[in-house]
C-alpha cells in the first residue's frame, strides 16, 4: 500500500509524521460497505498543513478508477473535546453543504476508537489552492495586486454568505444556545488557557476579566464557523476570487456572527504592523485590503452593525492566543513531536500582550 498518491496544486500532501499513523487495514474494512467504491486497496497521505486536527488523504484503487475521500480526526494525545469534536463536524457538514456550497459534504462518522485510535469522520474531496502564509506562484506569488485584492474580497464575501445561511431553515440551529453565547466564549477560552497553562502570564488573568467586564449586547444569532481564516478555505486554481471548499467545521455553532468577524481580523494585519509573522494569511502584500477595508466590505454584504468590532478584535486575538497555547502544550508535553510547535509558547505570550494593547 505504497502507491503514490499524485500531490495537486496548492496541496501539502505529505508521508504521515511520526506517531500519527494508524492501522490503514482496520479503516479500510470498517468503510468497506459504509462508503461508496472502498472496497479496493487504500493509500493513505497526511495533509502537512493545519495545527490541530489530523487530515489525511484516503484512496481507493488505482489508475483512473481510483476514488479519493478525506478523513479528519483529532490530534493525538489529551485534547479539548469541544475543539476538536468531531461529531459535530460531522453533523455540521452532513447538512450544510445543501445551503452553502463550499462546504464539503460528510459521508460517514465514527466515535469507535477501536478503528484506528480515535473518533474520525470521512468527506468528500474537494480539489483547490489553499493559501497558506504566502500566495502562491500560481496566483503571481504575492506581486499581483488583482489576484491579491481577489482573495481579500473572497475571504469576506464567503463569510457575509455563510452566516447569511439560516439555522432554522437548516435545521442546524440545534448545533447551539445563542442566549448567553458571548459570556459563555469567555468563560470557556479563559478555562481553556488555564488547562493549557505552561508558565504564569500576568496579563492573561486581566485580559479575561476586562472581557468579562464590557460584554456588548450581540446582534441577531447566526451559524459560526469559529475559526475563518484564508487557510481554512480553498480558492479555484484558476480564480484566486472564487472559493471551491471551506473547511475545520469542527467548532461550528450558532451565536453571535461578529465573533468569527473578530478572530478573523485578529490575524490581519496590516502592512508595517508588528507579528504579521504570526499571522497565516498574507494580509500584507500589495492589493490585499487593509483591515478596515475588510470591515467596510463584510458591512456593505451583511449590513450589520459595527459599534462593538474592537470588543470582538481583542477577543478573537485572546483566543487565537489560546489556541497557540494549546498546541504548545500538547507539545512540551511531549503528545506531539511536530517540530513546527516549539515557538508556539513564546508567540502565544506574544499575542496576549497584543491582545491588551488593542483594548481601547
Amino acid at each position: 500500500m505504497t502507491e503514490e498518491i499524485a500531490r495537486k496544486p496548492g496541496e501539502e500532501l505529505i508521508p504521515i509524521r511520526e506517531g500519527e499513523d494508524f492501522d490503514h487495514e482496520s479503516l479500510r474494512v470498517y468503510l468497506h460497505g459504509r462508503l461508496e467504491a472502498a472496497d479496493g486497496p487504500i493509500h493513505v497521505k497526511q495533509f502537512g498543513g493545519g495545527q490541530a486536527n489530523l487530515t489525511y488523504l484516503l484512496r481507493f484503487g488505482a489508475g483512473l478508477a481510483a476514488v479519493e475521500y478525506v478523513m479528519r480526526r483529532p490530534p493525538v494525545g489529551l485534547v479539548t473535546a469541544t475543539a476538536h469534536d468531531m461529531g459535530r463536524e460531522y453533523r455540521a457538514l452532513s447538512i450544510l453543504w445543501k445551503y452553502f456550497p463550499p462546504a464539503p459534504r460528510a459521508y460517514v462518522y465514527c466515535e469507535d476508537p477501536s478503528v484506528i485510535g480515535a473518533p474520525f469522520f470521512i468527506m468528500e474531496r474537494r480539489s483547490g489552492v489553499v493559501v497558506r502564509h504566502v500566495v502562491p506562484e500560481i496566483f503571481g506569488g504575492g506581486n499581483d495586486p488583482v489576484a491579491n485584492r481577489k482573495l481579500s474580497q473572497v475571504l469576506i464575501e464567503t463569510l457575509a454568505d455563510f452566516h447569511a445561511v439560516d439555522p432554522v431553515e437548516s435545521g442546524l440551529d440545534r448545533l447551539g444556545k445563542p442566549e448567553g453565547f458571548l459570556a459563555r466564549q469567555v468563560r470557556g477560552w479563559t478555562d481553556r488557557y488555564k488547562r493549557a497553562k505552561t508558565s504564569d502570564i500576568a496579563i492573561v488573568n486581566e485580559l479575561a476579566r476586562w472581557l468579562e467586564d464590557n460584554l456588548p449586547e450581540s446582534p441577531p444569532p447566526t451559524l459560526l464557523h469559529n475559526d475563518w481564516r484564508l487557510d481554512n478555505m480553498a480558492v479555484a486554481q484558476d480564480d484566486p476570487g472564487r472559493c471551491v471548499a471551506v473547511y475545520d467545521w469542527d467548532m461550528c455553532t450558532v451565536g453571535d456572527p461578529l465573533a468569527d468577524l473578530g478572530s478573523l481580523l485578529s490575524l490581519w494585519f496590516d502592512p508595517g504592523e508588528d507579528l504579521a509573522v504570526t499571522s497565516p494569511m498574507p494580509t500584507q502584500v500589495p492589493g490585499f485590503m487593509t483591515r478596515n477595508e475588510a470591515v467596510q466590505h463584510y458591512v456593505a454584504r451583511s449590513g450589520r452593525d459595527m459599534s462593538h468590532l474592537t470588543y470582538y478584535f481583542v477577543f478573537g486575538t485572546f483566543k487565537i492566543a489560546v489556541v497557540l497555547q494549546q498546541i504548545y502544550h500538547r507539545y512540551h508535553h511531549g503528545q506531539t513531536k511536530d517540530a513546527r510547535f516549539e515557538p508556539f509558547g513564546a508567540v502565544a505570550e506574544a499575542l496576549f500582550q497584543l491582545a491588551a494593547a488593542r483594548r481601547p
